[in-house]
This record gives structure tokens, sequence and C-alpha cells, in this order.
């Protein structure tokens, strides 16, 4: 690049020259992106039909009926892997089938089959696939207070069926990708790049505007079926005190809507404010709740963790199926995902990981650590280990983040010829030695359970109770076992505002033991 200061300078006549150039260019860009307009506005007429759930126009030519059932059709199978499988109740997943089926009915449009599955999952979630493959998990299950609640949850989900949610945003996506190939054959790299910019735009935005529309739509199913409609929005205030609840626990205070539901869905407020409205404008018509009804249907059912996928008792985790356990320090918070256990310290840099990887043929933990797990990480201190008689070997490293640079050790351990077990113990520079000790005890409380041990590691439940007269909340949160914020959740478990008190002769979920 020539400096700028031995640049000549314009003189007029160039000046001039230059722009008639860049005018005649900017009309050509301008007439090409008036072609590539028009040609995308064709796509979008032909695909544009009414539908019938929504009494909208809406552009979703491009994703067939019969194309949609054979994607849902084609996930599902992976969606099961993912999520921890159908939980294993027959009954349980039975009813949630029945109920499902009388709110699809309600819909007015029989040319969709509904699969209905309960996920074998403690995360308060619910989502559909295109095709009529819906699903709750058995936290949300656990959080709803009566049948109504959980018909709004189902009938929203129908909602995404029958507006074709997924056909309209695949559509939409796909024509805003060919609206963005043609401006860039036809206007040049430029234009298609903020064609494509407009498009993520777009996406970006649909995801609320769905979310509402569902919620609209599950209100006319409820209703229909004789579910009081205000429910929906009770059970969107339960989520949100869940969503805080979760924020609390995990050290995160105000950052209730990156947890759960709430993460892919509207900010509870709005949805809240908007279901409510969409409630009070239907007339009462003798809708029910049935209470009583569904909790004694979900009396027993798993809550938190289910033992084929490892277990978290205070500080201790535990797997039977795997058949191993350990043990993080004190103040630690464990954290059971579906692919890695995180334990978050009380300073919130403080972290631990553990995972589970194949050999990948490494011959010992030293080699596999330099040349399977980290091998470009400039790694120092690299020792050989035997933790509860298997070989493992350790070495740090220090990274950079976000929030500064911190100490990494790696940890990995063979677990027999096929699979390594990994530790990653990360720290601030500062805290590095101070933690030193209860990071080592953590990598050595590893061991292998025996058989009797996995056999007495069961599941917690939800268990239905009556309240006595002069019982107390108090008396209900002793019968629960050692759980963080027993109060506080055993209040967002029954929708119990801070303060409220109980009634005899009212059911309550409470926590226990097997």
């Amino acid at each position: 690049m020539t400096p700028i200061a031995a640049m000549p300078a314009a003189t007029p006549a160039a000046t001039s020259a230059a722009a008639t150039v860049a005018g005649t260019a900017g009309k050509r860009r301008a007439g090409r992106a008036r072609i590539a307009g028009l040609l995308t506005a064709l796509l979008l007429l032909a695909g544009c039909a009414v539908n019938p759930a929504t009494g909208q126009r809406q552009f979703t030519g491009l994703l067939s009926p019969d194309q949609e059932r054979q994607l849902g059709a084609e996930q599902h199978p992976q969606i099961l892997a993912e999520m921890g499988g159908a939980y294993e109740d027959t009954s349980v997943q039975a009813y949630v089938e029945g109920l499902g089926q009388r709110l699809a009915a309600s819909t007015g449009l029989p040319g969709t089959r509904y699969t209905f599955t309960v996920l074998d999952s403690e995360v308060v979630n619910a989502f559909a696939l295109p095709g009529g493959y819906v699903y709750v998990t058995r936290g949300l299950m656990a959080l709803a207070n009566n049948e109504a609640q959980l018909a709004g949850v189902l009938g929203h989900e129908i909602g995404h069926v029958t507006a074709r949610h997924t056909a309209e945003r695949y559509s939409q996506g796909t024509l805003a990708q060919v609206g963005a190939v043609l401006a860039g054959a036809l206007g040049g790299q430029q234009l298609g790049q903020a064609a494509a910019a407009g498009a993520q735009l777009v996406m970006a935005g649909w995801s609320r505007d769905q979310e509402l529309e569902a919620d609209g739509l599950g209100i006319r199913y409820m209703a229909a079926t004789g579910y009081d409609p205000l429910e929906m929005a009770a059970f969107l205030d339960a989520m949100g005190a869940h969503a805080r609840l979760e924020a609390t626990l995990a050290g995160r205070p105000g950052a209730a809507d990156s947890f759960s539901y709430l993460q892919t869905h509207p900010p509870t407020g709005q949805r809240v404010e908007r279901a409510t409205e969409a409630a009070g404008s239907r007339p009462p018509a003798g809708w029910t709740t049935d209470r009583d009804a569904y909790l004694r249907r979900i009396d027993g059912i798993v809550y938190g963790d289910s033992p084929k996928n490892g277990v978290v008792r205070g500080r201790v985790f535990l797997h039977p199926a795997l058949g191993f356990r350990f043990e993080v320090p004190e103040g630690f918070r464990l954290l059971n995902g579906q692919t890695q256990v995180t334990a978050v310290g009380p300073d919130q840099r403080s972290l631990i990981t553990f995972d589970g990887a194949p050999a990948q043929g490494a011959p010992d933990p030293a080699a596999y650590l330099t040349g399977v797990w980290a091998p470009r990480v400039p790694l120092s201190g690299l020792e050989s280990l035997s933790i509860d008689g298997r070989p493992a070997a350790t070495a740090v490293a220090r990274a950079d983040t976000d929030a500064g640079p911190v100490d990494v050790r790696f940890v990995a351990l063979r677990f027999d010829p096929r699979t390594y077990y990994r530790f990653l113990f990360v720290s601030a520079p500062d805290a590095t030695a101070r933690l030193s000790a209860d990071y080592r005890r953590t990598a050595y409380s590893f061991r292998a359970l025996g058989a009797d041990e996995r056999a007495q590691i069961r599941p917690r439940r939800l268990r239905v109770v009556t309240v006595a007269p002069g019982q107390t909340v108090a008396d209900f949160v002793r019968r629960m076992p050692d759980i963080d914020h027993a109060e506080e959740r055993f209040r967002v478990l029954n929708n119990l505002p801070a303060g409220a008190p109980l009634q005899p002769g009212q059911l309550v979920k409470i926590v226990t033991e097997g």
C-alpha cells in the first residue's frame, strides 16, 4: 500500500470521473438488488398459504407436511438418546399421552398424528419436533401443581406443531439464504454479506413471536378441552420462581432467564402478562384444574438425578451404573450435566469438571494426557500417579480467559483398557496454592463402588402428603433430605409464596430418599 503522504493530489477531472464511475456502479448495484429482491418476493409469494390454526398467511412452502413428519421421525431417537431416554413408568407415560391426545383433538386439525413422551430428565423443559412429536420432562411434571398447568404446557407445544413453526423457520431461513446468494451473484460480495446479515437478524427475531403465538394457541386448546386457561400464566410464574432458585443455587442470582426452559423462551414476565390477557378475554365456562387428581398421579415420580445417569448427594457424586464415586471440596456445588459433572467454587472462578472419554489407543495415562487429551497445550510438571490402584497422570498449564489468567491442572485416570476418566481443576493464580490440597484430595477420592454400595443408591422421589391441623412449612422441610435451600425448594415445588401458610387438608409435595 502506498503511504498516504506519497499519494498525488486528485485533480478536478479525476475527481469528476471517479464520481461518475461510482454513480454508475451504485446504480448498477441498486438495480441488481431490486432484481434479487423481486426474485425473492416471487419465491415468497409462491410459498405463502393461510394456516388454518392461526388464520394467518404464512410462508412454509419449502418444507412440506410430509417432510416435517419425516424430520420429526428422524430426530426422535436422537432426542431420547440426548435427554436421558423415556421415563420408565408406563402409567405416567400413558397419562401424558391421553391428556395430549385430548388436547390435540381440540385443534380441529385431524391430519397430524401426535406422539407424547415424558423424558427422564430433571431439567424443567418441554419442546416439540415437527410432525407431532411433543416432549415434557419429569422435572417439569414435578413443578406443575395441577392438570390444567400440564395441559397448558402440552397445548403450547401442540401450538408449535399446528402453527408449523419449524416449516416457517426453515422456509424463511432458506429464503433469506437464497436472497443472499442472489444478491451476491448479481451485486457482488458486499451486497451478499449485507443480505446474509439481514437474514441472521430476521432469524434471531422469530423465536419470541413464535413462542407468544404458541402461548395463544395453547390457551385456546386447553380452554376448549375444559381447563382453566389462567393456569398457563400461573405455571409460567412458577417456572420463573424455579429459574430464580436455580440461579441462586448456582451462585448467579439475577440470571434466572439463562436457566432451563427460559433459555429458549421469552422472559417469563412478558409471557405471563400476554397469557393472562388472552385467558381473561375468554368467558368462564366451568373450567377445571384437577389439582388433587394430578398430584396423586405424580406421587412417587423420580425427583432430581436418575441413578442411571449418576446422582449428586451433597459434595459426593456417585454413578452406580458405571461404578465409581468422588467428593469435591467444602463450599463447591456439584452439578450433574448430560456429558460432564461440574463443581463450582464459592468464588465462581474455582471450577472442577469431570468426564470420561475413549482411550484412543493411548498406552498409558501420560501418553493419553499429552498426545490425546491436550496435545497442543503447553503442559508442565508431568507426573505419574496411582489413584485407587489405577494408573493416572497429571500436569499443569496456564490459560487466558475473559475473566483473566487461570491455572489448570489436568488429571487423567485409566479406569479400564478402553476408558479414561478426566478431572480438570481450574483456579485463579492467587488461589492455586490455597486450593492445591483440596484439589488433590478430590482426585484421590475417586474410587470404584462395590456391588453393595451400588445397590444402596436409590433415587429421590416426590411424595404427595396431606397437611394435618397445626402443621407448618418447617414440619415438612424437616422431612426432606439434606438439600440446599430446602424451604425455598418446598415453596417453589408447591407454588407457595414466601410467608404463605399451609391449610389443613391441603395436598403438598415433598422430596424423600427412595
